[in-house]
């Protein structure tokens, strides 16, 4: 008896020093990117403002030592808090999210391209206990190369911000899978998430299907048509 509550007790000892590990970890949130490109490329690319964001949260919760809040639970603050949810948001808004969200850090940008093809991604991150920008950083390159470019940023914040390192191994597979996506495919997706927060259920699976036809091993919308089945 007195060897079962021996056991009891330890186990009882190590949940909460798992839970306490677990409560320790810094937590990230990303909001929606802010559209900078011009004209007609404004419109067409509009999608990717959550896209983008989806892709970094990701990237990011590869991360083991860090916990990330899905895009889900984001858009469902937005909705219910009746904000912007075109990456419009300002700092204050930023804050009040990522406190709804229990976020460490906030994470906002937003992507600008130009005539040639090329595009630059901006994002900073807001300490959400001090409302202090903490971090800012930006990459470029051609928007055909948009998932290289989301991982190299995510790599950036992470040191930016020294979170802990993610696994080199982790970093590089993700790397090589972002490397063999369309940017078509990624644009797919992108109208698929739009669709689906729009409550289009039809409209986002066929989009969602329509992604993973142009990229078969695309796992992103693999995973949200089986959310929506």
């Amino acid at each position: 008896m007195k060897l079962h509550r021996y056991f009891t007790a330890a186990a009882g000892v190590a949940f909460a020093a798992s839970s306490a590990f677990a409560q320790s970890k810094p937590t990230v949130a990303v909001l929606y990117f802010r559209d900078g490109a011009i004209g007609k490329a404004n419109e067409e690319l509009a999608p990717l403002s959550k896209g983008i964001a989806d892709v970094l949260i990701t990237e990011l919760a590869d991360n083991p030592g860090i916990k990330v809040v899905e895009r889900d639970a984001l858009q469902n603050i937005l909705a219910e808090q009746k904000m912007a949810t075109d990456g419009t948001a300002d700092k204050e808004t930023a804050v009040k999210v990522g406190k709804l969200l229990s976020a460490h850090h906030m994470l906002s940008g937003g992507f600008i391209t130009d005539p040639s093809g090329t595009m630059i991604l901006n994002v900073h991150s807001t300490n959400v206990e001090t409302g202090v920008i903490e971090y800012t950083t930006s990459v470029t390159d051609k928007t055909a190369n948009l998932l290289a470019m989301i991982h190299k940023l995510a790599v950036k914040m992470n040191a930016g911000l020294k979170l802990p390192d993610i696994p080199r191994q982790v970093g590089e597979v993700r790397q090589a899978k972002d490397e063999k996506i369309p940017f078509q495919s990624v644009m797919l997706y992108s109208r698929g998430l739009e669709a689906k927060d729009k409550g289009d259920k039809a409209g986002a699976i066929t989009l969602f299907n329509q992604a993973l036809a142009s990229f078969p091993r695309y796992d992103a919308p693999s995973k949200e048509l089986a959310k929506l089945k």
